[in-house]
């Protein structure tokens, strides 16, 4: 009976696991994963435009004058400068003037972007006008230039050669008289040879050649030009002074200068 009782137990334990295992669900495979997705692809942006060049020469002016504005683009789909310029080619040159100092502005844009330079024109003032001439001075006459600027010469008695004193007289004439003749350049002038009271009118007329010549002589030998001088004697008929007395013949005994006749 009890052996009976334990193989009933063992067909039901046994029918227990049978049952156990049937009613155990079955779990499906896991699902492959899914596809990677594609790559993006990521759209490259455009480049924006390039300056060059962009320059004001010269930079600095003085007001009224002019400057040339100066560029080069690369790239652009539009080019254009300020301060009332507006839209301009992708190189080129601008004259400007402006009465102040103006920093230019040139924008380039294209579907990057926009690029800009700037190039700066200083302007400063001009410098005041010079002060009008003086009035013209009224030109000195031949005559009165001759009085103001060359001397006489003076001899010894009864001598014609050019004394060391009368050198040195020359000597400044003939400064003078270049700057003379350049100034009156269809003159001539005379060089006239004077003499003393003593002697005859005929004696005193050679003597006083002489004295002439000599003079005309040491000036062409210092440049000035003796197709202009002329001589001319006047003896004693022409005396500076007239008391009988040494002081006052050596003032007769002279080479003077005058304006050609």
């Amino acid at each position: 009976m009890l052996r009976t009782k334990k193989f009933t137990w063992l067909i039901l334990a046994c029918m227990l696991v049978v049952f156990a295992a049937g009613c155990k669900k079955k779990v499906p495979p896991a699902p492959p994963p899914p596809p990677p997705p594609p790559p993006t692809v990521t759209k490259a942006e455009p480049a924006k435009p390039v300056v060059g060049t962009f320059s004001a020469e010269p930079s600095s002016i003085q007001r009224g004058q002019s400057s040339t504005l100066r560029w080069n683009v690369s790239g652009a789909d539009s080019v254009s400068l300020d301060n009332g310029i507006g839209v301009v080619s992708a190189s080129g040159t601008r004259s400007v003037s402006p009465s102040s100092s103006t920093t230019y502005t040139l924008t380039a844009r294209n579907a990057g972007g926009a690029t800009t330079s700037t190039a700066r024109v200083t302007v400063s003032e001009p410098p005041p006008p010079p002060p009008p001439p003086p009035p013209a001075r009224p030109q000195a006459s031949l005559d009165e230039r001759l009085r103001n600027e060359v001397g006489d010469i003076y001899f010894d008695y009864d001598k014609y050669d050019v004394r060391e004193d009368a050198r040195s007289v020359l000597s400044r004439n003939s400064d003078a008289l270049k700057r003379i003749l350049a100034d009156f350049p269809n003159a001539s002038i005379s060089v006239e040879g004077h003499c003393d009271e003593r002697g005859s009118a005929e004696y005193n007329l050679g003597l006083g050649d002489r004295r002439s010549t000599s003079a005309k002589e040491f000036l062409t030998q210092l440049g000035v030009s003796g197709d202009r001088l002329r001589t001319i004697s006047f003896g004693k008929e022409k005396p500076q002074c007239t008391d009988a007395n040494e002081d006052c013949w050596q003032k007769n005994r002279r080479v003077h200068f005058s304006a050609g006749q």
